[in-house]
């Protein structure tokens, strides 16, 4: 995901002119939102310049279910799920001979993999920023990173040496820092797996879940997305036993890892929301119909995404939601934690989602994706195994 980019498309569509002369817009009355239910979840984090929302977003999780279970808030360290995540990624890009996405991102299933293989340390002991910044700025160790396993797939000495894994983890040290063998915590020393066993969660209770028709319901297969290099599974369900559990996870406590498509024009940074909006023809003129029939496509999505208030959505079918995965309508695109549920004031229900862009946005880290757009843009979910009906 490049941050700055969905930003700046995001804000560029949210100014758009209207297509109709002025004095036939509706007023502006904007988005107004009243949360009904929510979980307790921990401060907003920020990924800056760095492709890790998946981290940050498993991470969130993984903080939100200690608080559920009684736990002090706790800040995790993202790095640490980065820094083992890039040294398994290499090994297998360089063991496939170069033959699969290799980057910054990865999915839910890294992070809890990764926790329980490696464990998990807090922020403070790896903060992951050896190179002289105080934000995420992964640009120059993504492309050193890249460079370097395609510089060994290319294999020139034809046979690879021990030495490469050296090399790399060499890299990484020197990024993101040495990984930490022991480390004292409020008084009481740990390792990473100790430290990670005292939090009280088992590892094996969140499950992953989506819904597409190209894999038999019920059954668990092989998400095709790029970032799933590791090759996790998730369980397939039909759309409508997949929606329930967004609603009873959060009436129960629980919150809900969110891999989603925000590369939209439905999803507006600047006023902090995500639809899918329709045309409503039904309450049109016959001249306003008629104009609207002559619009460009340009044209209708101006007036479309104005976000100057709530409007009729898309109702969202199996069939649309494959539809857009089978196209790349829908891809891969960004990680986030969904903690609520909301109304606007038209009683149309939204879900409140946590973000990692920090806070200086309209709802200070957080917006508010509509039902049909996440049963729309949903890649699929992490959740605690009793979220589910």
């Amino acid at each position: 995901m490049n941050r700055l980019k969905l930003i700046a498309v995001a804000i560029a569509v949210s100014f758009m002119g209207t297509a109709f002369a002025q004095d036939e817009e509706p007023q502006n009355e904007g988005y107004n939102f009243t949360v009904v239910k929510e979980v307790k979840t921990t401060d907003v984090r920020n990924q800056s310049r760095s492709s890790t929302c998946w981290s940050f977003s498993g991470l969130a999780m993984i903080e939100t279910e200690l608080l559920r279970i009684g736990k002090p808030a706790i800040n995790l360290s993202e790095m640490y799920i980065v820094r083992h995540t890039h040294s398994e990624k290499a090994e297998k890009y360089v063991r496939l001979h170069g033959n699969i996405n290799f980057g910054g991102g990865g999915a839910f299933y890294d992070v809890i993999e990764t926790i329980k293989k490696y464990g998990i340390v807090p922020e403070e002991v790896y903060p992951g920023l050896n190179y002289g910044e105080d934000i995420h700025v992964h640009s120059e160790l993504d492309a050193i990173a890249t460079a370097y396993v395609e510089a060994v797939v290319k294999n020139p000495n034809r046979k690879l040496s021990a030495a490469w894994k050296v090399g790399y983890e060499a890299v990484l040290d020197a990024y993101l820092g040495k990984r930490p063998e022991k480390f004292t915590w409020e008084g009481k020393e740990y390792t990473p797996k100790s430290f990670a066993q005292s939090l009280g969660l088992n590892f094996d209770d969140y499950v992953y879940v989506t819904s597409f028709t190209h894999h038999p319901f019920y059954s668990n297969f092989i998400i095709e997305i790029p970032d799933n290099w590791a090759w996790g599974s998730v369980y397939n369900l039909p759309l409508d036993e997949f929606a329930q559990i967004f609603d009873y996870a959060i009436d129960n406590g629980y919150s809900v890892a969110w891999a989603s498509d925000i590369s939209e024009k439905g999803f507006s940074y600047q006023n902090g929301v995500a639809v899918v909006p329709e045309v409503n023809l039904a309450e049109m003129t016959d001249s306003e119909k008629l104009k609207w029939t002559e619009l460009s496509p340009r044209e209708k999505d101006a007036m479309l995404y104005k976000f100057n208030g709530p409007g009729l959505e898309k109702k969202i079918t199996q069939e649309m939601r494959q539809e857009a995965f089978d196209n790349y309508q829908t891809t891969d695109d960004h990680g986030m934690l969904i903690v609520g549920i909301a109304k606007d004031q038209k009683g149309n229900k939204y879900y409140k989602v946590k973000n990692s862009w920090g806070t200086s946005d309209k709802y200070n880290g957080y917006f508010y994706a509509s039902e049909a757009f996440v049963l729309y843009k949903t890649m699929s979910i992490m959740v605690h195994k009793n979220a589910i009906p």
